[in-house]
């Protein structure tokens, strides 16, 4: 009965563990303030200088429908995924010279938090 018990806590901590962090990911990090700049989040909201970026995470580069990208972003062949956003981010204009996106974020974990932010936007 107490192992019944223990399973049972350990299955709760873990479900308010998800429930948390889910939470957490869907608030932008301070480090995504001057991203919002540019880029609005919101589902199906419009584009702003920037393309909407809710449901960025696994789409193909330069792929919203109704955004004009610039040619060097169109052909990158780039699929945005943790490691092309990371390396963009970084750098974007080293990344895919070329792009409009004069900005980045040296900091890593400046950049890990809005990547695990954008990969909460669906």
């Amino acid at each position: 009965m107490r192992r019944v018990a223990n399973l049972n806590l350990i299955l709760i901590a873990g479900i308010a563990t998800v429930i948390a962090t889910s939470a957490i990911a869907q608030t932008p990090p301070p480090a995504f303030g001057a991203c919002r700049a540019c880029h609005n989040v919101q589902k199906d909201g419009k584009s702003g200088l920037g393309p909407n970026l809710n449901g960025v995470v696994g789409r193909p580069a330069a792929s919203l429908p109704g955004f004009t990208y610039s040619a060097a972003l169109k052909g990158s062949k780039l699929r945005w995924d943790d490691q092309t956003l990371d390396a963009f981010l970084a750098a974007p204009m080293k990344k895919v010279p070329g792009t409009r996106m004069p900005i980045g974020t040296p900091d890593p974990a400046k950049r890990a938090a809005i990547i695990t932010y954008l990969k909460s936007l669906k």
